[in-house]
Parts: structure tokens; C-alpha cells; sequence
């Protein structure tokens, strides 16, 4: 609601910067019933505030996917599709069956809504050449975020629907 800085008063700064904020808690809100993936920040411990860190979403999930000593990833699902995978859910009542691991594929195509960053497509990237080599990865996103766009789209009034030009 401000287009220039002469227009810019205290009190639309305050807004803003609420809004951010209960945008912020609203998504660690949704997180919380994540049962692995409900934080990107390590507080460290008490002794050690020094060893704090952020670990960004992206690259959990990305780890997780690849890494071959977990098997049942915890908040990632398996949808069933086809025949035999019907028929491996109907028996799983009857016996113990592994569900297939994201991993297992030599394709993996991340969807990422909202918007990805060159960055996160590189990290995307090594993580999986360092943890899965031979693995090809396909990155896709509804909009490819600058700088410049990501700071705009914190302001839209409306997330879903943004009137930033990006």
C-alpha cells in the first residue's frame, strides 16, 4: 500500500512488518504437525549457542530422499499407483511390505510452489551428485525467484494471488 518512500509512515511500516511476522507463524503453525520436517533452525544447546543453525527445508528433504540407510521416510508419502502397487497395499494389511523410497528412482522431479531460487537449484543439484550419483534431477517451480521478486512477494497482500510483476 506504499509506492514510494515519501508515502512510507510509521504505522504502514508496522503493518508490513506484522503481516510478515503472522505470515511467519503461520507456516511454522502448519509445520508443527511435521513430525521430521518442522524446523529449519537448530537452537544449539544451552553450553554451545554458538553451534546454532539453519538447515533450509529444500535441503532436508533433499537428504532425506537420498540418503539409503532411512527406508520409511517419515513426512514424505508413497501414492499408490498402477496394479502392482495397488496389490502391495492390499497384501501390506496381511504382511510386512516395504514401501517403495523416493530414492529407488533414477528420476527425481521436484516440484517446488511458490517459487525456487538459482541457489536452491544448485544445491539441489550437488546434494544429489555428492549422496545419489547417476541420479538426474528435474527442478521445476511456478516462478523462478530474484532477489528482488522474493522481497516483493513477503509485501503481496495476498500470497496466493500476488500483484508483483515477477
Amino acid at each position: 500500500g506504499c509506492d514510494s518512500s515519501l508515502n512510507l509512515s510509521s504505522q504502514k511500516a508496522t503493518d508490513a512488518v506484522d503481516g510478515i511476522f503472522r505470515s511467519l507463524r503461520d507456516i511454522a503453525r502448519v509445520r508443527m504437525h511435521m513430525k521430521q520436517f518442522n524446523s529449519i533452525h537448530n537452537p544449539g544447546s544451552n553450553t554451545h549457542q554458538a553451534s546454532a543453525s539453519y538447515k533450509p527445508l529444500l535441503k532436508q528433504v533433499v537428504e532425506e530422499i537420498c540418503n539409503p540407510d532411512r527406508p520409511d521416510p517419515v513426512d514424505i508419502e508413497h501414492m499408490s499407483s498402477g496394479l502392482t502397487d495397488l496389490l502391495k497395499t492390499g497384501f501390506s494389511m496381511f504382511m510386512k511390505v516395504n514401501r517403495p523410497h523416493p530414492g529407488d528412482h533414477p528420476l527425481l522431479i521436484i516440484f517446488m510452489v511458490g517459487g525456487v531460487s538459482v541457489s536452491e537449484v544448485k544445491m539441489v543439484k550437488d546434494l544429489v551428485a555428492t549422496h545419489k550419483p547417476g541420479t538426474q534431477v528435474i527442478v521445476l517451480s511456478s516462478v523462478l525467484l530474484t532477489p528482488h521478486s522474493a522481497i516483493e512477494l513477503l509485501f503481496a497482500p495476498d500470497r496466493l494471488w500476488p500483484d508483483a510483476d515477477i
